[in-house]
C-alpha cells in the first residue's frame, strides 16, 4: 500500500534511538523528508546520518532540550526554515525517571510535567501555524499503556501520560473542523533502552538478573514476547499518513494484548 507520504514533511521529537528514531526510519522508508531532535548534537547528527544513509531522503538532525520553551520554536522554525512547511508531528519524550510516589518531591514532578506534557503542548502550539497550511496535517502523541494500566514504580508516567492523552483528545475534537488529525499510541514493553534501564532497575531491586526481568514481564504478554521497535513504528507510520485520513481521536495500544481491559 503506497501511504502517500511520499515529500510530506515530518518532525519526530527524541529521535536519536527508541521508538522516535524506529518511527522517523519509517517515514523516511515511505519518502518522506524527515526532521528529529535530541538533547545531544552527535546523537542526533549520528542518528540522521545512519537513517539518510539507508533511505537515501534528507534527514535533518536538530539539537533541542524538549524541557526549553525557545529550544522547541527554534526547532519548528528550523525545520519549516529547510523544508518549507510541516505535515506530521510525532511528540515524544524521555520517559521519566522510576519512582514510587514518595520518593518524589516538587523538583521531580515539575520536571516530569516539563518533559511529559508541557514539550507536547509546546511542540503542537508552535506547529499549528505550520499544520494548518498542509494538505494532510496529523499529530501523533507517543503516550504509554501506563495511561490505561499503571505500571508499579511508575508514579510520574502513570500520571503524567494521561494528561498527553487528555491534550490529544482535546485537540482531536477542538481542530477537527481544519482537517488535522490527532491520535496516540500507547506502547507497552517494547525492545527500547528505555525498557532495558527499567528492567536494570528492577534487577537491582529484586537481586535478579536484566534477561530474568525481561523474561518475567513478557510471560504477561499474551504473545509472550515484548514488541521491536519497527513493530510500533509501523503503526505510528500509518496514523500519520493520509491513509488515515478518517481517524482521529485514537487512543491506540500497541502492546501485544497485554492490557487486561475492556476499554
Amino acid at each position: 500500500m503506497d501511504l502517500q507520504l511520499n515529500q510530506r514533511v515530518a518532525l519526530v521529537a527524541a529521535a536519536s534511538q527508541g521508538l522516535g528514531y524506529a518511527t522517523a526510519l519509517q517515514l523516511s522508508r515511505e519518502g518522506a523528508h524527515v526532521a528529529i531532535c535530541s538533547r545531544n548534537e552527535a546523537h542526533i547528527n549520528a542518528a540522521a546520518d545512519s537513517i539518510c544513509a539507508e533511505t537515501g531522503y534528507p534527514v535533518l538532525g536538530v539539537a533541542a532540550d524538549l524541557t526549553r520553551a525557545d529550544d522547541i520554536t527554534r526547532l519548528v522554525e528550523r525545520v519549516v526554515e529547510e523544508y518549507g512547511g510541516l505535515d506530521i508531528l510525532v511528540t515524544n519524550a524521555g520517559g521519566p525517571p522510576s519512582a514510587g510516589f514518595e520518593e518524589l518531591d516538587d523538583a521531580a514532578w515539575q520536571a516530569a510535567v516539563d518533559l511529559t506534557i508541557l514539550s507536547a503542548v509546546r511542540l503542537i502550539r508552535a506547529a499549528l501555524p505550520h499544520l494548518r497550511q498542509s494538505s494532510a496535517p496529523a499529530v501523533l502523541t507517543i503516550t504509554s499503556i501506563t495511561a490505561k494500566q499503571p505500571i508499579p514504580n511508575l508514579t510520574l508516567s502513570n500520571s503524567l501520560r494521561m494528561a498527553v492523552i487528555g491534550l490529544t483528545k482535546s485537540l482531536a475534537l477542538e481542530l477537527g473542523r481544519e482537517g488535522i488529525r490527532f491520535n496516540s499510541i500507547l506502547p507497552s514493553w517494547t525492545e527500547t533502552e528505555r525498557v532495558t534501564d527499567l528492567m536494570e532497575a528492577r534487577a537491582a531491586r529484586h537481586n535478579t538478573t536484566v534477561e530474568e526481568e525481561i523474561a518475567r514481564q513478557a510471560a504477561d504478554i499474551p504473545f509472550g514476547r515484548m514488541a521491536t521497535p519497527e513493530e510500533f513504528a509501523s503503526v505510528a507510520v500509518f496514523l500519520c499518513s493520509p491513509r488515515a485520513s478518517y481517524v482521529t481521536g485514537v487512543m491506540l495500544p500497541v502492546d501485544g494484548g497485554a492490557y487486561k481491559g475492556m476499554m
